[in-house]
């Protein structure tokens, strides 16, 4: 079956330097503003960059315990972040990874737009029934609602806090 992509954008008034600075580079911000959605990210092998492999603890009410992500590229200039979801808990039988490409940019009112695309890759061996489909379009929805949640609140931070992330 062919990957499943889901591409999203959302707007804000944080400049882009500062949004991926706080979003992007900083595992410990969303734990503190957002704990009932991710309780911690630690670096398990490597350090931050490329190849890094980042354990991330969901937080008490979240249906997902964990999940393991591979940093596959950063661009601290370009304001972009590829990771590869390798092991979750809430993947199916059925699915293998997720890529993610996040891109934030800058935006004519000196905000930012972040670009997300992620891409749910299923094992080559399955067949999956119309039914499976959907459900997996649920979770999907399910997670972006989840992403977009933690970005207003990292946003909301930044703007409660206008020296933070300069």
């Amino acid at each position: 079956m062919a990957p499943i992509t889901c591409d999203y954008e959302v707007t804000s008034s944080v400049p882009a330097a500062r949004l991926f600075k706080a979003f992007i580079l900083d595992d410990n911000l969303i734990p503190k503003v957002f704990p009932q959605a991710i309780k911690s990210v630690e670096i398990i092998e490597g350090d931050g960059g490329v190849g890094t492999i980042k354990l991330i603890t969901f937080g008490e009410g979240c249906h997902i315990k964990s999940a393991k992500h591979r940093v596959d590229g950063l661009d601290k200039n370009k304001f972009t972040y590829t990771y590869t979801v390798t092991e979750s808990d809430a993947f199916s039988a059925e699915l293998e990874k997720i890529t993610c490409v996040i891109k934030i940019e800058a935006s004519a009112d000196g905000g930012s737009i972040c670009k997300t695309s992620s891409t749910y890759h299923i094992k080559d061996s399955v067949q999956v029934t119309e039914e499976q489909a959907e459900a997996g379009k649920e979770k999907i929805k399910s997670a972006k609602e989840r992403a977009l949640a933690m970005f207003k609140a990292v946003e909301t931070y930044l703007q409660a806090n206008p020296d933070a992330y300069n």
